[in-house]
């Protein structure tokens, strides 16, 4: 492991593992923000997709930018227009060489914006795709643990692995979760006073099966909580996740990185 300094400066490398760059919050300034995360350390992004309009935008993003890879797939929120057209569509995507994971997928019980039943049917059978095509998955799992859990392993998704988006779950919950091989990725929660559940799970976590995330423009970390997030604040996850563990930043912003590039297959 590299000290993390190099001639007498510190080194950074941030792999922001969940970013939404293609959401009109950056109608105006999308290139200036991407810009800004990569004077700010930010090496690597992932932009995770909702739909197949920003799927397609993603992928454009992608080659665009030579540290953004994309997530293709639909949010449980946009499953009730889904068909195996779309599912087709969305698996031609998998020929793009920055296509690095089928996401974000799974299930929202929060809002409900789809009926559960067709969330769970979709969710089910873009698990398929991902196995299909051989991508890690990014899953969204808000207030349906248990049943995003039973599709996770009815569906072996364990053959292809991936990550639980912004972990809202018990330490139980986690461990379940990394026995069906995949990350648990924390998002800038971690930072807010009431944190104490997610900070129970970072305690227990091993280092090498942990991923950090924005979420932006969602989800912004103290002390910019309330407003519009991007990747250049991901090492305020990162500190706050150091002092957590008790381990140098450095040492967080590495593995963390690390683990990420062997999750998306980024060489």
């Amino acid at each position: 492991m590299q000290d993390g300094y190099k001639g007498g400066v510190r080194w950074e490398m941030l792999f922001d593992t969940h970013a939404h760059y293609c959401d009109d919050q950056y109608g105006k300034d999308r290139d200036e923000t991407i810009r800004r995360a990569k004077e700010n350390g930010v090496e690597y992004i992932v932009s995770a997709s909702s739909d197949v309009a920003s799927s397609v935008e993603n992928v454009t993003l992608s080659q665009n930018y030579d540290f953004i890879y994309a997530a293709v797939g639909v949010h449980p929120h946009n499953t009730l227009d889904l068909n195996n057209d779309i599912i087709s569509a969305l698996a031609d995507f998998a020929s793009y060489p920055k296509v690095v994971a089928v996401g974000e997928i799974g299930l929202d019980y929060y809002y409900d914006n789809s009926p559960r039943e067709v969330q769970k049917v979709w969710f089910a059978r873009q698990i398929s795709m991902a196995r299909e095509l051989k991508l890690p998955i990014v899953i969204h799992d808000r207030e349906a643990h248990e049943d995003t859990m039973s599709i996770i392993k009815s569906e072996n998704a364990k053959e292809v692995g991936g990550v639980m988006h912004c972990f809202s779950g018990s330490v139980e919950m986690a461990a379940e979760v990394m026995k069906q091989n995949f990350f648990i990725s924390v998002a800038g929660t971690v930072t807010f006073k009431n944190a104490k559940r997610i900070i129970d799970v970072v305690k227990y976590v091993p280092d090498d099966m942990l991923l950090i995330e924005t979420d932006c423009p969602y989800m912004a970390p103290e002390p910019h909580r309330g407003h519009r997030n991007e990747s250049s604040y991901i090492k305020l996850i990162a500190e706050r996740i150091a002092k957590i563990k008790g381990k140098p930043l450095e040492y967080i912003e590495q593995i963390t990185t690390s683990n990420a590039k062997r999750l998306f297959g980024i060489q």
